[in-house]
């Protein structure tokens, strides 16, 4: 991964604003350990006949600032989180220098932007937002890289599934929402973590592949002259999945097109 994403999984404020936080990451994020290598000791928080919905539940808040901030502005902080834009901080006391105080503001962020909820929402893809719920930004695609691995690290180390095939299928999708080359991608994101990095490289190889695929489908269909019926009948495929295939391709190549 970059230095940039390496130490703080999607920064918030400046340096300066951002301590230490209880939820860090310690160095690189690690993958989800393989199935059958995990503490096999009885959780008695999230056992009994309550035991499913006390792991449901979300986690007790650790800061009040957090509840002032889902009371201001229920869109960002409540139930459902959003990635946060990029100099939300100062906007926080910009708006309500009154109601938050500086450094309880940079505590609560800071837990808040390594919670796994917002990590979760990160790892999604999710636009930044303002004060006003608005979208403002697109990810950075190494951010959304290093949340999701951070997620998957998490939840490998409470689960006995090996994990690791669905974290290859979200690194996949990540990359391939990236736009960027594959080889552009990987330079990005790469770190110090050599499983990590393998794991990231499997699935872009993989998905550049696909991707590939379909895109020499659509050439031979563009310059077959065939509908889709008649195409997806010389080559053997379904026509629905002949059509998803050349739509997919279609909206890659809009994508990768300069705008004029």
């Amino acid at each position: 991964m970059s230095e940039q994403a390496s130490d703080t999984p999607d920064p918030i404020a400046p340096t300066e604003a951002s301590p230490e936080p209880q939820d860090q990451p310690t160095g690189e994020a690690r993958p989800p350990r393989p199935a059958g290598r995990r503490n096999n000791k009885p959780n008695n928080a999230g056992s009994g006949r309550g035991g499913a919905r006390n792991n449901a539940a979300p986690a007790a808040r650790q800061h009040p600032v957090l509840d002032q901030l889902a009371t201001l502005y229920p869109a960002l902080f409540g139930e459902t989180l959003l990635p946060l834009k990029r100099g939300i901080f100062q906007d926080l006391l910009a708006a309500q220098p009154e109601a938050l105080d500086k450094d309880g503001l940079k505590a609560a962020l800071a837990l808040h932007t390594r919670s796994s909820r917002y990590l979760t929402a990160v790892a999604a893809g999710l636009q930044r937002h303002d004060l006003a719920g608005e979208p403002v930004e697109i990810l950075a695609p190494e951010h959304v890289h290093h949340a999701l691995i951070e997620v998957f690290r998490r939840r490998g180390a409470r689960s006995r599934e090996d994990l690791r095939p669905k974290m290859r299928q979200r690194i996949a999708a990540a990359f391939e929402v990236s736009g960027l080359s594959r080889d552009a991608y990987l330079e990005l994101v790469s770190g110090k973590d050599e499983e990590v990095n393998q794991i990231t490289a499997d699935a872009v190889e993989a998905a550049a592949s696909g991707i590939a695929r379909d895109e020499a489908l659509l050439r031979t269909f563009e310059a077959s002259g065939k509908n889709l019926n008649e195409f997806a009948d010389m080559y053997g495929l379904h026509v629905l999945d002949a059509n998803r295939t050349l739509e997919r391709a279609k909206a890659r190549r809009d994508q990768s097109a300069p705008v004029t």
